[in-house]
């Protein structure tokens, strides 16, 4: 007698390979015609590790706060301690409880959009992203992790078709902390409990629908995928912390925190209360290094004779944005004030700078009437992507720049630390500057490049070259970019008032 076939849904067809910890390969048939379809573990195969504990210590800091951090820091050793014992539901369960009870879902979803992704990507197992993307078909991920925290990721950057991962509970509008029925469950566990299979596949031991099973050995040596093979540019990214927060490293930034707030406010006195000469030996003292590149002097009639050389109006300095700190180190670098025009500042960030800050107002011809008057009366600094960027990637530069000066002198920034970010998005954007002096050896270089005199291209010619100078110098990749595409990615708004 012939065997019934089973009755699959749509989406779901009989899968001919299915690989917990592994490169995931797999190919459906279906009346006649071959259709690939692929299905993998989330945590310890596309991920290179296991270990959540990082994961969910950023929804917890990012979404709930320092103290909600602190408190899964203090639930660790319970957590290693059931995990010992072989309590790994119940370990999870008490993360997934700590993390993220109470909190709204926007907030979540929030987290999972702007601040995993990146520490998702760095763990990505190069082997098994390659296989896994080079099916068509359909492509499912099985997870332990709640799906509002791994689902953006995976289908923005992964193009997955299906997340079968434990759904919490909400009640108006916010998690209370429990995972939602069957709970939370492993590998092809969670597949076979998945409500939305038919129940012909639930009724299958799952492992023997699978014509091929590839488990990754556990000597396997695994390297994280390359930067370059990212499935898509990684350009915007949110969250303070800039290393994975694991327990030990989470700890390090708590015991770092007092000494990093003192080192950060005597930076900020050395840089307001000394001459410049004497400012940078004492930032140096801390650790802050500050490097300036100088072209070789110019001589020709028509170009300025070098950068900051006197002239009938102030020279116009443009640089890629990569902290609130830009201006002033720009200022430290040619040992004199400077102004700097922004779009949105705090109080706070006002009061401590130690040069002018002119604030616009979004109007052309008011900013721009009004750094012509500034010019006028000293020298001036604009950076006209209008917005940070973290990763090394130039956004699109304004032109009004180029209609205001005759003279422009680009200089092309990075800025580095080790611990925390000194950008923000959805956080307190007044203390940008506090978490960047925080870090315990920052670096800042510039280079200034040779002086552009402006001539007939039109001022969208001029910007777009002077960002592609800038570009060159620091190895970035130029982009079409702004402001509003920023904030429309991470914050859902187009980042007009951002002061806070």
């Amino acid at each position: 007698m012939p065997t019934k076939p089973v009755t699959m849904t749509p989406f779901s067809k009989l899968l001919d390979s299915y690989m917990p910890m592994s490169s995931p390969v797999a190919t459906a048939c279906h009346g006649g015609e071959e259709r690939r379809s692929i299905a993998c573990e989330f945590e310890g195969a596309l991920l290179i590790s296991r270990r959540l504990f990082a994961y969910f210590m950023l929804v917890a800091l990012e979404a709930g706060g320092p103290i909600r951090a602190l408190t899964l820091l203090l639930v660790f050793p319970l957590l290693w301690l059931l995990e010992l014992v072989g309590l790994e539901r119940m370990a999870l369960q008490l993360m997934i409880f700590v993390s993220t009870a109470g909190l709204r879902v926007d907030d979540l979803k929030a987290v999972a959009k702007a601040t995993l992704p990146r520490f998702y990507l760095e763990d990505l197992r190069q082997r098994a992203y390659q296989v896994f993307s080079s099916y068509e078909g359909k492509k499912f991920v099985v997870t332990c992790i709640p799906t509002i925290m791994v689902e953006p990721f995976l289908k923005e950057f992964l193009d997955v078709d299906h997340v079968i991962g434990a759904e919490l509970k909400m009640f108006k509008d916010c998690s209370v902390g429990l995972v939602a029925s069957p709970g939370v469950m492993l590998g092809a566990r969670r597949l076979q409990a998945d409500k939305r299979l038919g129940s012909g596949l639930r009724d299958k031991t799952f492992m023997l629908l699978c014509r091929e099973h590839h488990p990754i050995p556990p000597e396997e040596t695994s390297s994280p995928l390359r930067r370059n093979n990212y499935p898509k540019p990684l350009i915007f990214h949110d969250g303070r912390l800039m290393a994975h927060p694991t327990p030990l490293a989470f700890l390090a930034v708590i015991l770092w925190l007092p000494l990093g707030a003192l080192l950060a406010i005597y930076r900020i006195l050395v840089g307001v209360l000394l001459p410049y000469k004497i400012g940078l030996v004492g930032s140096a003292v801390t650790g802050f290094r500050i490097r300036a590149q100088f072209p070789k002097a110019q001589h020709s009639l028509n170009t300025p004779a070098a950068v900051g050389a006197p002239n009938r109006t102030g020279t116009l300095y443009v640089c890629n944005h990569r902290t609130l700190l830009d201006p002033v180190i720009v200022s430290t670098a040619i040992q004199r004030k400077v102004t700097a025009v922004t779009y949105s500042l705090s109080r706070f960030s006002e009061v401590i700078s130690p040069i002018s800050t002119i604030r616009l107002t979004r109007d052309r011809f008011k900013d721009g009437a009004v750094m012509r008057s500034l010019l006028n009366h000293g020298d001036l600094v604009v950076c006209p992507e209008g917005t940070t960027c973290r990763e090394p990637y130039l956004l699109r530069f304004s032109p009004l720049f180029a209609e205001i000066a005759d003279n422009i002198v680009p200089v092309a920034v990075t800025a580095e630390g080790s611990m925390f970010y000194g950008t923000t998005v959805r956080g307190h954007k007044w203390l940008d500057s506090l978490f960047f002096l925080m870090n315990p050896r920052p670096c800042y270089q510039l280079h200034f490049l040779e002086s552009i005199t402006r001539d007939q291209r039109s001022s969208y010619e001029i910007a777009n070259g002077i960002q592609r100078l800038i570009g060159e110098a620091v190895g970035f990749e130029c982009t079409n970019f702004t402001r509003k595409d920023k904030y429309q990615m991470l914050a859902g708004h187009d980042g007009a008032d951002t002061r806070r």
